[in-house]
């Protein structure tokens, strides 16, 4: 007989956590147990408003569910029976821990991938004014990957303050589509200067086309405007990377579908994540070794991370063991 539970968990967030869109001071999640014969899988997923989805809608979408899991549905067949999005991610990652847990197989072999080891993780600085960045990098200034929130109108000023506060780290920035076709030029054209190494999503999703043959001195990487496989051939010719996170992509299922699919497209990977616990990152460690870039330190912006979790070394991540997933 096969069970399965729905619970919700608010995490606090250490300070507050800021993006183009707004500012957050805690991570609410949603947390998936499926129980058979005494084992349990366990999943996590965080509901995002951009994409329309809230907490009691995602329970909602895997209430819908609860019959048909509970008679057996694998993770193949609730591919096909849900859309991408933090519901399906939650079920998905808890079908994988409940396998692995039931047949004493490593959750890298049911996916079919390579054994995953340490990786280094950015670490994400949150938006603010240029001086308040750049105190925030200063600290952060001896990892080696920063990963910087951007928001349109002072990103100059932010690019700069930031660069000379952590000279030596790599740069990665995240403009959440906080940029317009007017400024697109002048702030790309900083982030050159600065050795930025990759730009996500500068434009508003819906602003896409205007990428299309756009020459650009930086990579450009997808976020908001890809989430499964589907939406791959919609940013051919506009982007250079996606980022992968499973909250997008409907589970590690359809992620590493989704990344084979990218290299073959000549797209670097970024394996990424909402700000979440060590049970939402743990599956995706599974995927980080096949990434460009890592960005699974949600945890590492949480006042408290759950126990057991992942294992931090500054910005190195150990691989998850089995009392946590998989």
């Amino acid at each position: 007989m096969r069970t399965i539970s729905v619970a919700t968990e608010s995490w606090p967030i250490a300070g507050s956590f800021t993006i183009a869109r707004g500012t957050k001071a805690e991570a609410r999640v949603v947390v998936v147990k499926i129980i058979e014969m005494g084992k349990t899988g366990r999943g996590e997923c965080v509901p995002y408003p951009r994409y329309e989805e809230t907490v009691s809608g995602v329970i909602g979408s895997i209430g819908d569910q609860t019959q048909s899991i509970e008679k057996g549905m694998d993770r193949h067949a609730l591919r096909q029976a849900m859309p991408t999005g933090a519901a399906r991610n939650a079920i998905d990652c808890a079908l994988i821990d409940l396998e692995a847990k039931s047949t004493g197989r490593s959750a890298s072999d049911i996916l079919e991938v390579p054994v995953p080891g340490p990786v280094l993780t950015a670490y994400t600085i949150s938006l603010d004014t240029p001086d308040m960045m750049a105190a925030a990098t200063a600290r952060a200034a001896s990892r080696p990957l920063l990963k910087i929130k951007l928001g349109g109108d002072g990103d100059v000023k932010r690019i700069a303050a930031v660069r000379a506060a952590a000279p030596r780290s790599r740069l990665i920035v995240d403009a959440n589509e906080s940029w317009s076709p007017d400024n697109f030029t002048t702030l790309i054209e900083a982030c050159a200067v600065a050795g930025v190494e990759l730009i996500e999503q500068p434009l508003p999703a819906d602003q896409d086309e205007m990428l299309l043959g756009l020459p650009h001195t930086v990579p450009l990487c997808a976020d908001e405007s890809v989430h499964g496989l589907a939406s791959l051939r919609a940013i051919s010719g506009k982007y250079d990377a996606i980022n992968v996170k499973l909250d997008k992509t409907g589970g590690l299922t359809e992620a590493v579908l989704m990344i084979s699919q990218a290299r073959q497209r000549g797209l670097a990977v970024m394996v990424g994540c909402m700000v979440a616990t060590s049970l939402s990152m743990a599956p995706a460690m599974y995927i980080a070794g096949l990434a460009d870039y890592v960005d699974l330190d949600g945890p590492l912006l949480l006042a408290q991370d759950r126990s057991p979790g992942l294992e931090f070394d500054g910005s190195s991540i150990q691989p998850p063991g089995p009392d946590l997933w998989g």
